[in-house]
């Protein structure tokens, strides 16, 4: 029988930790919960937890310096923070003290829980390893050493982000990849330009791609997308 997945979740605001606790309950995870950032870290030494949610502001110990202890016994577990906070200041913060991902409050259970399957999947490796140099998806050969995507004897050339675009939703299909983690990947960074261009590249490969309806490129708001493929 599969365990569940153990989530440490510090939060000092009641209300909010007891519906956040009880609906990854109700989801089949196992959640130790805390409100005194000072006590964090021993609950996290006693749980040995496979995920740690850490909200920023807490007393006595912020999350940031949860994680900071957190990192210098374990430095591979994902820790995810939760934040009102919304200066990219705080963000670059959270980041350098070992974080993985990072919410602003208020957010909805279902990105919570995206984002916890997504730093799960990213550390236990679940994506497929660099592909080889053809590969199916569907009906289609996608050759990506030399950047084409044939169907039905029909070949079209790719264009170099077009084919790593391809390559990195292979790579993760069926796994929802972070939006900034494609613009950071392919164009260096997440600005808003960049940011327009994936949404056309995007809108190129579902066009590519529609002759077979098997596969689906989908938007999930706020977060990235997920390439499904039978």
């Amino acid at each position: 029988m599969t365990q569940p997945v153990k989530v440490l979740y510090i939060e000092d605001e009641t209300f909010l930790g007891k519906i956040v606790k009880e609906s990854l309950e109700s989801r089949g995870f196992e959640v130790h919960m805390e409100d005194d950032g000072a006590k964090a870290f021993a609950l996290f030494q006693k749980v040995q937890p496979d995920i740690c949610v850490l909200d920023v502001m807490l007393p006595n110990k912020d999350g940031f310096a949860i994680a900071d202890e957190i990192r210098d016994v374990n430095e591979d577990i994902p820790i995810i923070f939760l934040t009102a906070k919304v200066q990219t200041e705080d963000v670059l913060k959270g980041f350098n003290a070992g974080g993985n991902d990072y919410i602003r409050k208020p957010f909805s259970m279902e990105e919570l829980i995206v984002r916890i399957q997504n730093a799960l999947k990213i550390k236990t490796g679940t994506p497929a390893a660099p592909p080889q140099d053809a590969v199916s998806l569907g009906s289609y050969q996608f050759n990506i050493k030399r950047q084409t995507l044939s169907h039905n004897n029909e070949e079209r050339k790719l264009s170099y982000r077009e084919s790593e675009l391809l390559k990195l939703l292979y790579q993760h299909r069926d796994a929802i990849i972070d939006r900034r983690d494609i613009l950071n990947l392919l164009w260096g960074n997440d600005s808003f330009f960049n940011s327009r261009n994936l949404d056309v590249y995007i809108t190129k490969l579902r066009s590519f791609l529609k002759e077979d309806h098997s596969l689906e490129i989908i938007t999930i708001k706020g977060i990235g997308y997920r390439f499904v493929m039978p």
